[in-house]
């Protein structure tokens, strides 16, 4: 066997290095008291989640389905600005129309109207939807990024509770 086979080899043998990931954005939200709202710490922003009084909230804030619209609509209307502003292309104003819709047998679908404003020929118009699609929030709510428990911090717990193990099972 070569050295390069020899290498390859045992390349292939060893476990290979995960990729790293680098927070891009991080949120805290903190629930006390006996009501529902929700203080949140998006950086250094501050913002509030709510229900409203018809489930027994107090109606002070966005409820956290009217936040989520809020992060898609912003982020494609944010991600299509930049395209647009990158390829120079007339993009005056992008409105973006969300609607949380409940229907038969429990089933919920997010619907979502794009306004593009300016001169801008079919084909144009056409990339900006598509590229809409592909936004990291519509990607993250049509369920292509994992959710996945943060690594516990030293001198805290998590509040999340593992499964317990039962009786006559081996935990690996």
């Amino acid at each position: 066997m070569s050295q390069a086979e020899q290498t390859e080899t045992a390349d292939a043998i060893q476990p290979q290095p995960q990729p790293e990931y680098v927070r891009a954005a991080a949120v805290v939200a903190t629930s006390s008291g006996s009501d529902y709202r929700v203080d949140i710490r998006a950086g250094r922003h501050p913002l509030a989640a709510d229900e409203p009084e018809s489930v027994g909230g107090a109606d002070t804030a966005p409820t956290p389905v009217g936040l989520l619209l809020s992060a898609l609509g912003s982020c494609t209307a944010i991600t299509l600005r930049m395209y647009a502003q990158r390829k120079q292309w007339p993009l005056p104003e992008v409105r973006v129309h969300l609607a949380y819709e409940k229907g038969p047998d429990r089933a919920f679908r997010i619907t979502r109207r794009i306004e593009l404003t300016g001169d801008l020929d079919d084909d144009r118009r056409a990339r900006l939807l598509e590229i809409a699609d592909r936004t990291p929030v519509t990607r993250a709510v049509r369920g292509e990024v994992p959710i996945v428990p943060a690594p516990e911090r030293p001198g805290r717990h998590n509040s999340v509770p593992r499964p317990a193990a039962t009786e006559g099972t081996q935990s690996s």
